[in-house]
Order: C-alpha cells, then sequence, then structure tokens
C-alpha cells in the first residue's frame, strides 16, 4: 500500500512535469526558455519511463533527446539568431486561440473516434525483452536507422552553422 501512494505521488510530479513543461514551451516568450520547457517535459516523460519499470527507455530518453536532440535545437537557436523587426505577420490574440483550439481539438477528436470506434482487444501479457536483445536488435537489424538518425542530426547542425556564419559575413 505505502509503494503505491509514492507510485501515485510521482506519477503527480511527473505528470505536472509534462504538463507544466508543455506549457512553458507553448507560451514562452523566449525560444531559451521554449527550450528549457522542452527539457523540463522530457525529464516528465522519462520519469513516466520509470514508473513503468522501463529504466533502459527513461535512461536513452534523456541521451537521445534531451542530450542531443534539445542540445541540438538550442545551439540551432543560439546560432540562428533572427533579424529583430522582421515582416512576420502576427496574428491576433483571438485568432491565436482560435486556431491552438482547432489545432488541440481536431486530433483529439480524430485519435479519439478511433479509438472509441473501434476498441482493440488485448492480447495477453507483454513479453519482457533483456536490454542485451533489445542492443543487439538495435545494432544489427535496425543499425540502419540508428545510422540515419545520427546523419540527419549532422546536418542540421551543419545547416545551423552553415546559417550563422552566413549572417556574420552580412552583418
Amino acid at each position: 500500500m505505502d509503494t503505491l501512494i509514492v507510485a501515485k505521488a510521482l506519477f503527480g510530479l511527473y505528470a505536472l512535469a509534462v504538463v507544466g513543461g508543455g506549457l512553458m514551451a507553448v507560451f514562452a516568450k523566449s525560444l531559451v526558455r521554449a527550450v528549457v520547457g522542452l527539457i523540463m517535459t522530457l525529464f516528465g516523460v522519462a520519469g513516466m519511463y520509470l514508473l513503468m519499470n522501463a529504466p533502459f527507455v527513461a535512461f536513452m530518453q534523456l541521451l537521445i533527446y534531451v542530450g542531443a536532440v534539445v542540445i541540438l535545437i538550442f545551439f540551432a537557436i543560439m546560432l540562428t539568431k533572427a533579424p529583430a523587426g522582421g515582416d512576420e505577420v502576427k496574428p491576433t490574440p483571438a485568432r491565436q486561440w482560435v486556431l491552438a483550439l482547432m489545432a488541440a481539438l481536431i486530433p483529439a477528436m480524430v485519435l479519439g473516434s478511433m479509438v472509441l470506434g473501434s476498441p482493440q482487444v488485448t492480447t495477453g501479457q507483454p513479453v519482457e525483452v533483456s536490454i542485451q536483445l533489445l542492443g543487439k536488435g538495435l545494432l544489427e537489424e535496425f543499425v540502419l536507422a540508428f545510422e540515419l538518425i545520427s546523419v540527419v542530426l549532422l546536418v542540421a547542425m551543419a545547416g545551423a552553422v552553415l546559417l550563422a556564419w552566413k549572417r556574420r559575413e552580412e552583418g
């Protein structure tokens, strides 16, 4: 019983981190603060994985997303600072809320109708896979996907550096 209370409290804490970080990422005026909100959300998701007794997936969440993707986004933001006073059109606050509500409700309605319209039958308990088998599968069967992800990250970082270099030459 005591473990259940601790698990519920941790779930609440991690859910708060996910929702709070997501709201911070969406409503932040600064891109750097939005990235901090994203980091907070990803830490909360890693905590959820820990609650599901998947420490390897939680560690990979932190290593890949927080340690690589978010840092790449952060460097891209820092290297390619947008010029002040651009020509972008700013929507009115009412229109922003309508668009945000549509962006939230349309996927929720589509996914909800799919889930409620065709419920899936449970097939039983999932098979527990050891970390050794998981690593072997990732480095043998899915090694191409792993390598392609690293190439995409490398190209994105190289593009950010190239854009920053061109802006430095122009300005």
